[in-house]
């Protein structure tokens, strides 16, 4: 028997049995109580807390890989310049050649990113290549005589056209020939403004050219001597019955006064009716062909531009010059760029007939952007649509009348269907004018 405090009433007096603890104090047990619930909200802001910070953790992760993966809104980075700089140090440290031409390597950065438009008619200029860009435009150069075009679908240069009196036809180079080799070098692959470089050179020197030819069982091998080559662009000839004849092989600055001034002599001879010969015409400048298109168009739109963003760039005419009299074009697949827009033109217009086989088909325009230094960019900036809204890129322009040309008579016997053909049906237009 326990003898409790005489101040608890006897029936509050329990025996407690002997195995268990004796009861402790009220203050101990508030103690107690307050103690634990302290360290229980303890325990569960420090589980929040890691929690929290761990949620936080993983959003900021996501959000660094997803920042990692994203490209990039330029090539030019942190990334990019570092792994060229790793290129770099590897190629200075395993590749075979000692002696590695730091600039080729620079411009070779610039010329793949061109390349990687996968646009054949954008180029990167060096500063020599711009130098013969600016002198092909001007009509005048050191070379063989001869246009060099680009089939965008094989890769390979040709031969688009051959200027009279020039070594490249005192060597027997044709329209249509395929530029193989330059010097022994494969031309495979090359920039259009590359194979020219490889041709052109220092006056008196020679260039020797591998040549597939169509027909032939194997290459052929030229040796060609280098000149000065004063372009003429713009070779004009009277035919009986008044036929003028003007050819046009390439629109150039010198273009414009060379075509007035060979339709001023035909108008002087007395020209009743005019055959233009745009064969194997590659192109050029789009303000020679708006110029020349202003001396034979009625009044309204000759071309018009659109850009990636739709802003629309119009060129027209006032019609003042509008060609009165019968008119024929002579066109083939090698007429290209700006020989179409005057073609498609004078054929939308309707104010002539179109001879031969469909043009080409480049409907687009390409602006050389110069840089600060001394380099520059030839873009593809915009399409250009006929006067009636005729996109002919990778279609081109039907002829009214097609007729193939006779390539065996003419380089064997030096006869011209297409032309004579022509000068046939301008015979009869001139006689129902007049009749």
């Amino acid at each position: 028997m326990n003898n409790y405090p005489n101040d608890y009433p006897n029936n509050a007096i329990k025996q407690a049995p002997d195995n268990i603890p004796p009861k402790k104090n009220r203050g101990s047990f508030l103690s107690g109580f307050a103690s634990g619930a302290l360290l229980t909200l303890l325990i569960a802001c420090c589980v929040y807390t890691g929690v929290r910070f761990y949620h936080i953790y993983q959003m900021r992760a996501e959000k660094e890989r997803a920042e990692a993966e994203k490209e990039p809104d330029s090539v030019v980075n942190d990334n990019t310049m570092g792994k060229l700089q790793v290129i770099e140090e590897t190629i200075a440290k395993y590749y075979y050649e000692e002696d590695v031409d730091q600039e080729a390597l620079t411009d070779g950065l610039y010329n793949g990113m061109i390349a990687a438009l996968g646009d054949p008619y954008s180029t990167y200029y060096t500063q020599e290549d711009l130098e013969s860009l600016m002198q092909q435009t001007e009509g005048v150069y050191y070379g063989i005589g001869a246009y060099v075009g680009m089939d965008t679908q094989t890769g390979l240069a040709h031969i688009s056209g051959v200027i009279d009196d020039t070594p490249a036809q005192e060597a027997g180079l044709r329209d249509g020939d395929v530029i193989y080799m330059v010097d022994k070098e494969p031309m495979q692959g090359l920039e259009l403004s590359e194979v020219v470089a490889n041709i052109k050179g220092l006056e008196g020197t020679k260039v020797h050219l591998t040549i597939y030819r169509e027909g032939e069982r194997d290459y052929l091998e030229f040796d060609v001597e280098r000149k000065k080559i004063e372009s003429p662009t713009v070779k004009h000839e009277m035919f009986e019955n008044g036929t003028g004849y003007i050819q046009i092989t390439e629109f150039d600055d010198v273009t414009v006064d060379q075509f007035s001034e060979a339709l001023a002599v035909l108008r002087g001879q007395g020209m009743k009716g005019l055959i233009l010969d745009l064969r194997a015409n590659p192109g050029g400048n789009l303000s020679a062909v708006v110029e020349i298109a202003r001396q034979l168009l009625p009044k309204g739109l000759i071309v018009y531009t659109e850009d990636r963003d739709g802003n629309r760039t119009e060129y027209s005419c006032d019609g003042s010059k509008k060609f009165d009299q019968p008119l024929i074009v002579l066109i083939n697949g090698y007429s290209a760029s700006a020989s179409e827009i005057l073609a498609g033109a004078i054929k939308d217009y309707g104010i002539g007939e179109l001879i031969g086989t469909k043009t080409f088909g480049k409907g687009i325009v390409q602006r050389v952007i110069s840089l600060s230094d001394g380099t520059a960019l030839k873009l593809t900036v915009s399409s250009y649509f006929t006067p009636k809204g005729n996109n002919i890129h990778g279609i081109g322009v039907e002829p009214d009348e097609v007729y193939e040309f006779d390539g065996d008579r003419y380089y064997d016997e030096g006869y011209d269907n297409q032309l004579e053909h022509a000068i046939d049906v301008m015979a009869g237009k001139v006689e129902r004018t007049q009749g």
